[in-house]
């Protein structure tokens, strides 16, 4: 399977419903991350398209997702809660060449934009996809516009948002995650910022599948591809139906309204 071939299977069609459930080496007693075979059976279930995780988990479950639709992108960046002021910087714990080795098929990693750290991170990423480049795997980029020093552009209504995703793009990912800017004007914006599919993130959980699912809805229809959840769908009461009810929105175009009934949320 080569670079083309590794990128379709993770963004068929150039969309994509992933599930990031790498928070646990960040922090943790984390809700929903206790059972992890469990979960990772019910996303494979619901036949969402990547599971990102640590390098470790993905070692440990990649076996899973052997035959399915499913398949996981290992995430290189991590921090923990206990690290004070280096808490926002995330550092590289391995190289892109382990990930075949462990059942991924991709590589992700992080830059907090406008962070004190966010020079080292922005150089971590580059050399991240470096790696990914020459080993044959698709890239991702988890860039966050939240930083004490960002310094946004008197005219961007999108806060640096549109930023984030060009510079995932400009160090050389195939796809992003971006947020939600709260209205079309600012996504749309956002979405045509980068020629990648962007991956629509879902923030802390907020126990509201009907928003959660309306914003999903108004990303899509502004130029998202897709979407990249973690809290939303595993610390819900039923991972498993929220994230079919995901997989029916981005690849059968199924409405906010109509995903929730078919799911039963």
């Amino acid at each position: 399977m080569d670079k083309a071939e590794r990128l379709n299977r993770l963004l068929p069609n150039g969309r994509g419903v992933w599930i990031p459930i790498d928070h646990g080496a960040s922090d943790y007693p984390t809700d929903g991350l206790e059972d992890l075979e469990g979960l990772i059976q019910s996303l494979i279930n619901a036949s969402v398209d990547v599971i990102v995780a640590q390098k470790g988990l993905v070692s440990a479950f990649a076996h899973l997702c052997e035959g399915t639709k499913t398949s996981m992108v290992v995430h290189y960046s991590v921090s923990t809660r206990h690290a004070g002021p280096d808490m926002n910087n995330k550092v590289l714990v391995g190289h892109a060449d382990e990930t075949l080795l462990r059942g991924g098929i991709g590589v992700s990693s992080q830059v907090n934009m406008g962070s004190e750290h966010e020079a080292d991170m922005v150089q971590r990423m580059g050399e991240l996809n470096r790696q990914a480049l020459h080993a044959g795997l698709p890239a991702f980029g988890m860039v966050y516009a939240r930083g004490p020093h960002l310094n946004h552009q008197d005219d961007d209504i999108t806060r640096s948002q549109a930023h984030a995703v060009r510079l995932a793009f400009e160090l050389g990912c195939d796809a992003a995650k971006c947020v939600w800017t709260g209205d079309a004007t600012s996504f749309e914006r956002v979405a045509a910022s980068a020629p990648i599919p962007l991956l629509l993130a879902g923030g802390p959980a907020s126990g509201n599948t009907a928003d959660v699912l309306s914003m999903v809805e108004q990303a899509l229809n502004a130029g998202a591809s897709g979407v990249c959840m973690g809290r939303q769908v595993f610390a819900h009461s039923n991972p498993g139906a929220m994230a079919k009810a995901l997989v029916l929105m981005v690849h059968e175009g199924a409405s906010a309204a109509e995903a929730m009934e078919a799911g039963g949320l």
